[in-house]
């Protein structure tokens, strides 16, 4: 019987140091979550019950639990490596197989797609045309590297004062280069269909009448249309055109691009005081875009920058939680599936309920404490000494016995 019981025990202390020893190897591994070898007593029980003299027949190993608890967040200058800080696991497809991980170190693929290290793609929520993420149903997450199409300029609005102490000029008509043929003058850039950039300058001719102001467009040196005029209140506020669009008509460029035609907004303009200014000029174009980056916020939305100032939204990443994260099966390459006993998955979006937030440009490193595992491991060691030794004792005991 001594035998029995020092046996289950060196198993058992065996279990202990098989289970720090794969804690220990992984210490550098990215999201990996160290394991606990638990035990149990067993005790031989009848229909009766256990009896009250019953000395127990030696201890079992009832389960490897997994640790979940928080691994240090490392910074990294990848913008593509994640960590999650909180609960949650990302989501990684293998042909429509789904795990779960907390390895963040993704990249991306020959397609496009955004990959772990063994080729299982991210999945994520498609962004909505009409704004917002199609949180129904999970998608593989796919970074764009083509250009963004140009936009033509169909608006622009110019915020600017007036002086409303200025005079008609004597010398008419307008005159580009005669600055004595207007009063004032500013300039934007403009974009045609084709994405080529063209200088819109805006001439400010006062008027006859009080109050009042014409406005000449000039697209690359040509006249567009005919003056509009504008008209302002004794308060300093437009009046005419009441809405304060104005469209001077369409120009042709000499791109080969489509007609530009340009609505101006000067709802915001004045006429005060005795100066010119100009306080803001912005147009809806813009030229050709070549990728610069992916940004990921710490709600993990996606966003593709380029070159011409704009983004371009590419999905969320998806994140999945359990009611028992204990019960996941680990697979292999820091992956969990799930099981009965974890739990169907609940997907959602960092920093929702019950998930953690996103941190681009780090990794989350592993949760074995090194000190912890080597303190163990020494216990463990004498754990299988001393049953070592028990056995030891049971043979001489048996031997003393058999010279009878």
């Amino acid at each position: 019987m001594p035998f029995a019981l020092a046996l289950s025990g060196i198993n058992a202390a065996n279990s202990d140091l098989n289970t720090t020893a794969n804690n220990i190897a992984n210490v550098d591994t990215v999201g990996f979550k160290q394991s606990r070898a638990e035990f149990s007593s067993l005790f031989a029980q009848t229909q009766q019950g256990v009896s009250q003299t019953a000395i127990g027949n030696g201890v079992a190993t009832s389960e490897i639990a997994q640790q979940f608890t928080q691994g240090n967040i490392n910074s990294t200058s990848n913008n593509l490596d994640l960590a999650l800080s909180g609960n949650g696991f990302f989501v990684v497809s293998n042909n429509g197989a789904l795990s779960y991980t907390r390895n963040g170190a993704f990249q991306v693929d020959s397609n496009g797609y955004l990959v772990t290290a063994s080729g299982d793609r991210v999945q994520g929520f498609a962004p909505l045309s009409t704004g917002g993420f199609n949180t129904g149903g999970l998608s593989d997450l796919q970074l764009t590297t083509s250009q963004v199409a140009p936009q033509a300029t169909s608006t622009a609005n110019i915020t600017l004062n007036l002086p409303s102490n200025a005079t008609a000029p004597t010398t008419t008509p307008l005159n580009p280069s005669d600055p004595t043929t207007y009063n004032n003058t500013t300039s934007l850039t403009v974009y045609d269909s084709l994405g080529a950039a063209h200088t819109a300058q805006m001439y400010f001719v006062k008027g006859s009448a009080a109050n009042t102001w014409n406005a000449q467009l000039y697209v690359d040196g040509n006249a567009v249309g005919n003056p509009q005029t504008l008209t302002y209140s004794s308060a300093g506020t437009l009046t005419t055109p009441a809405n304060g669009q104005v469209n001077f008509g369409s120009y042709t460029p000499s791109t080969g691009a489509n007609p530009m035609n340009i609505t101006f907004n000067f709802g915001t303009s004045t006429q005060y005081g005795d100066s010119f200014g100009v306080n803001a000029v912005a147009q809806n174009g813009y030229t050709t875009g070549s990728l610069t980056g992916i940004n990921i916020s710490q709600t993990g939305v996606v966003e593709a920058n380029f070159t011409n100032g704009q983004s371009k939204t590419l999905g969320e990443v998806a994140l999945a939680n359990f009611a028992n994260p204990q019960g996941l099966a680990q697979t292999g390459n820091t992956q969990w599936q799930e099981t009965f006993s974890s739990g169907a998955a609940v997907h959602g979006v960092a920093g929702g309920s019950g998930f953690g937030t996103i941190q681009s440009g780090a990794l989350e490193q592993s949760n074995v404490n090194v000190t912890a595992q080597l303190v163990n491991m020494i216990t463990a060691q004498r754990d299988f000494q001393a049953n070592a030794q028990m056995i030891n004792t049971a043979n001489q005991v048996t031997q003393a016995i058999l010279r009878i």
